[in-house]
This record gives structure tokens, C-alpha cells and sequence, in this order.
């Protein structure tokens, strides 16, 4: 028999990442290893997603899988965010890892983008869910019990009040026809914090949003920090 293919998941902290780790625990081929996330060094969050550190660190303890973060500093030029990972990419090849999966569903630009940088590493991107219809796909995971709350939205496509909400039917029924239901343009952040890839919740709290002029964030607490 040929022995799984040892990967690392890029993780969000978002239901992509969530649900990626759900389906490639279910095939045999593949055993994750770790996950794998980009942090705002400065401010101690996940990049993009303005997650704090600590919640990140409760998701891998709750699906236990050991976290490798690479840590980005702010502001992060391109070279620098390209250093930086080729740096981790050697270090990972040389543990054994042979490949990187990526939550990514349909943006064409982006899939490149991962393969290009990976090429000549040794490691071997892959995309999970890739091609799968996104409004069926978003409630496929709120029917299997994936629960998460937006934690960012980008400012010219959804109002502030759509931030902290969970990412359920009727969040889904008030989207605007223009927003992809997975938010795969950059439209919605999610943090993910129960569902079947989890052994038990991440137990959180709702705290004060954060209004910038790209885009807005919800700061997502620990439920028992003050």
C-alpha cells in the first residue's frame, strides 16, 4: 500500500479551512500533519482575518493538529511575505512534509499564485474543494454542523451589521445577490469554532467592531477573557 501523503492545511481560522480539514480527513490518501497560518506579527492576528492569536490556538488544540505560523511583519511588502515563506517551505520539506492543501473554491488567479510558489520546493499544493458549487457548498456545511461567525467584511460590499453574525440559513437569506455564499471574493471573513472537525467548541464572545476604511472587523474574544 502507498503510505498517505503527509500534508499541512493553510488555515484561516474560517470555515474553508474547517471544511477542507473535514474532507481531507475522510480520504485515506492524505494524513495532515499540521496546520499552517499567516500571522500579523505586530498585532498578534491572523493576517487578513484580524483573528486574535489565542482563538487560533484554541481551533488547533480543538482539532488536534500541532500549528506552524509564520509570522509576517507589518506592513509586509510582497518580498517580504515571499521570504518568508519559501523560508517555511524548505523547513517543511526537510520535516517530510509533501504537500500544502489549500481551502480555495473557484478563483483561478489565486490556485495559480499557490502552485507558482510552490513549485520547486518539493511539496504538492492541493485543493480540496476546488470547483464545488459554493451555494451548495455553503449549506452543506451548515447542515453537517460547521458553525462560524463572520470576523471581517470588506466595506464596499456588506454593511457593518453583517459583522459577528453567524454564518447560518439566514445570514445566507440576507446576503445580496451579488455576494458569493462562501464569500470567496474576499467579500466575508469567517471564524470557524465547532463543527464535526472539532473535538469539542471554541468557546467565544462577541466583542467591539473595528471600522477601517477597506474593511471592518469584529474582535472575537475568548469567552473567558475580559
Amino acid at each position: 500500500m502507498t503510505p498517505p501523503i503527509k500534508t499541512l492545511l493553510s488555515w484561516s481560522s474560517g470555515k474553508d479551512s474547517a471544511w477542507a480539514l473535514h474532507t481531507l480527513s475522510q480520504n485515506p490518501g492524505i494524513e495532515v500533519v499540521g496546520l499552517l497560518t499567516t500571522v500579523n506579527a505586530q498585532a498578534g492576528r491572523v493576517a487578513i482575518h484580524g483573528v486574535r492569536q489565542a482563538l487560533l490556538e484554541a481551533q488547533a488544540d480543538s482539532v488536534g493538529l500541532p500549528l506552524y505560523q509564520i509570522d509576517l511583519p507589518f506592513p509586509c511588502s510582497n518580498e517580504d511575505y515571499q521570504r518568508c515563506m519559501a523560508e517555511f517551505h524548505q523547513r517543511a520539506a526537510a520535516m517530510g512534509v509533501e504537500a500544502i492543501a489549500f481551502g480555495d473554491l473557484f478563483l483561478e488567479d489565486v490556485r495559480d499564485y499557490r502552485i507558482q510558489t510552490l513549485e520547486g520546493t518539493g511539496l504538492k499544493p492541493l485543493f480540496p474543494l476546488w470547483g464545488l458549487d459554493t451555494t451548495e457548498l455553503a449549506h452543506t456545511m451548515i447542515s453537517a454542523g460547521l458553525k462560524a461567525r463572520l470576523s471581517c467584511v470588506q466595506n464596499d460590499k456588506l454593511g457593518t451589521g453583517f459583522l459577528g453574525r453567524s454564518f447560518d440559513g439566514a445570514l445566507l437569506s440576507d446576503l445580496p445577490p451579488s455576494i458569493d455564499p462562501c464569500g470567496e471574493r474576499g467579500e466575508f471573513h469567517t471564524f470557524a469554532w465547532d463543527g464535526p472537525m472539532f473535538r469539542n467548541p471554541v468557546k467565544i464572545r462577541v466583542g467591539e467592531p473595528l471600522v477601517q476604511e477597506l474593511a471592518s472587523f469584529i474582535d472575537l474574544l475568548p469567552e473567558n477573557q475580559p
